[in-house]
């Protein structure tokens, strides 16, 4: 059962609360809808209980809150607006990165394409899609962990009869399987043909929790619709008709020639244009909206409705005031290795980037080999003098500031939200996926230029053999560190050019300031800091080995190099500043 506790907005200043002590309740094995006006507070009501903005009150998805709640795609399906995927993902790419999010196994994802019938587009790109399919592919998301509960954002809104018809036929499925379904709508007639339940709110208030023969009874009315292009002598008859009868009739006019008459039925329209000689285009039963949602005081609405019944006590005796709600940060994917996996590889994005990198660096090479003035090293890297970074070090902080610069543009994992959840987890797995790629980018760099300079020099390579080791850490702690300084300087300023500007500022900003330091007897510290480390560690381990004594002054050296000091100073800034910015939110929410 859900049930929702005396929810109340946090007012903004100068402005009454969008919601005002709602409580009402959701049974597992009905369709409950919360019916409303554009504007009276149904979307509001909903990120209330999903803990997506502040206020009062407490709702309980069987029995616990949902940040009680340990894995809550299990528990509870959310559709609000469309879903936030990245548009050149696919259909199924997009579901089973979900789907390592929730913590199902990947064919979970094949299973809700067929269960919502987008089996046949699983492989088409998300902006492709219909709005229609679109709606179907957002079922599809919140069915991902089988929840027990669905909340439903007016999922019928703007589509087709066929296609709504399609959604209540899906909603009414998962009641009549025991689960628990709450949706919004605007549409009287719409929540009598979907719900066993209607729950009418008006500027945030409760007007009236009444089951569906309740509801239609107080509000709905049954008419008849005619077309005529006599409009207006065929209401003229009507109405003198119904007057010489002493039956109460309405007649309201409408637009195209339409008339809609309460208290008659269509025989006795149809017999009247008749005898009259007036053609009729059209005549139908219909029922209507008697009348739109007034804002009432909820307990004189509850006493005095057919169907009412008491509403859970927000209050207990009236003193206790309701639980403060609080914005909790997103939660971060169960399996976040291969949620990242799954992200890095599912655009075209990441191959585009490596694309471009090799052909950059396979002619910087070409032209360096041809000069005959640049060192070996430099050729082998696609690095000549000019340029602050190679190729290969720009395209890896590129991939590596998409990393988080997509989920902030794209966030998928916090739907409705608009956060990226500070995970460590999540962290650690595209620390991880960022270098993988960038030290597959360097050695794909090092080796098309090693054989474009075989080719057009003909030039033994063995002469750079004695440097490998440190010329080989350099690379990789460059390319590495420029993936992970773009990564992390998204995360900290929540955008893709923030990351990549963080990668620039290296050589432009950061290398000149340490370069600009004074050197003295006392500025290298690290020169002879093997040694003494050998003899700190000596007593505990008496076997120091020659070859980590030698990789260790290897990793010193480049750290003493401007740029190897430039970037591992920008590296701990931004984790510094990642930590405290994590911090902070939590804080705050």
């Amino acid at each position: 059962m859900l049930q929702a506790i005396g929810l109340t907005s946090a007012p903004r200043r100068g402005h009454p609360a969008v919601v005002d002590d709602l409580t009402f309740e959701a049974r597992p094995g009905h369709v409950t809808t919360l019916l409303g006006a554009p504007g009276s507070g149904k979307t509001a009501v909903l990120r209330l209980m999903l803990e997506l903005d502040p206020g009062r009150g407490v709702t309980y998805f069987r029995g616990r809150p949902l940040h009680r709640i340990e894995h809550p795609a299990h528990e509870v399906g959310v559709l609000l607006g469309d879903v936030p995927g990245h548009p050149a993902r696919t259909v199924r790419g997009h579901l089973r990165m979900l789907c390592a999010a929730v913590g199902v196994p990947a064919s979970r994802a094949d299973e809700v394409l067929e269960l919502v019938g987008l089996a046949g587009m699983r492989d088409q790109r998300i902006d492709a899609l219909s709005l229609g399919m679109d709606r179907m592919f957002a079922f599809a998301s919140a069915l991902l962990g089988d929840p027990h509960t669905l909340v439903l954002d007016d999922p019928a809104e703007g589509l087709s009869p066929q296609e709504a018809s399609w959604v209540h036929r899906l909603i009414r499925d998962r009641a009549a399987r025991g689960g628990t379904v709450l949706c919004t709508t605007t549409d009287a007639k719409e929540a009598l043909r979907t719900a066993d339940r209607v729950v009418t709110v008006d500027a945030g208030r409760l007007v009236a929790d009444q089951s569906a023969g309740g509801f239609s009874r107080a509000r709905l009315r049954p008419r008849v619709a005619v077309r005529s292009p006599h409009a207006a002598r065929l209401a003229a008859v009507v109405g003198r008709e119904a007057r010489a009868a002493k039956r109460p009739v309405e007649v309201v006019a409408g637009t195209g020639g339409r008339l809609f008459v309460y208290g008659a039925t269509c025989a006795e329209i149809g017999d009247a244009a008749f005898r009259h000689g007036l053609p009729v285009l059209g005549l139908a039963d219909e029922v209507a909206d008697a009348r739109p949602p007034r804002t009432v005081d909820p307990p004189a609405v509850a006493a005095g409705s057919v169907e009412a019944e008491p509403r859970p006590a927000a209050r207990a005796n009236g003193v206790r005031p309701a639980p403060p709600i609080r914005r909790r940060p997103a939660r971060g994917p169960l399996q976040p290795l291969r949620y990242e996996l799954r992200r890095f590889l599912g655009t075209g994005t990441t191959t585009l980037v490596t694309a471009a990198v090799l052909a950059v660096s396979l002619g910087i090479s070409a032209l360096l080999a041809l000069s005959g003035h640049a060192p070996l090293h430099r050729v082998l890297v696609a690095w000549p003098s000019p340029l602050p970074l190679p190729p290969a070090a720009i395209g890896a902080g590129l991939l590596g500031a998409l990393s988080f610069g997509d989920e902030f543009r794209h966030p998928a994992l916090a739907a409705g939200c608009g956060t990226v959840p500070r995970r460590l987890g999540l962290l650690l797995a595209k620390l991880v996926v960022s270098a993988g790629v960038a030290l597959v980018l360097a050695a794909a760099v090092v080796l098309t230029s090693a054989g474009t300079y075989y080719l057009l020099s003909g030039a033994d390579l063995t002469a750079i053999v004695h440097n490998s080791p440190t010329l080989g850490a350099s690379w990789v702690g460059l390319t590495v560190g420029c993936a992970w300084a773009g990564l992390l300087g998204a995360g900290v300023f929540r955008a893709t050019a923030a990351g990549v500007a963080a990668v620039l500022a290296v050589p432009v900003l950061v290398v000149p300031l340490i370069r600009a330091v004074p050197t003295g007897s006392g500025s290298r510290p690290a020169v002879g800091l093997p040694g003494r480390l050998r003899e700190l560690v000596w007593p505990h381990w008496p076997h120091w080995p020659h070859e980590a004594e030698r990789w260790l002054a290897a990793a010193l050296r480049v750290v003493d190099q401007p740029v190897g000091a430039a970037l591992s100073l920008s590296l701990s800034t931004l984790v510094c500043a990642y930590v405290l910015t994590g911090l902070r939110a939590r804080v705050r929410w």
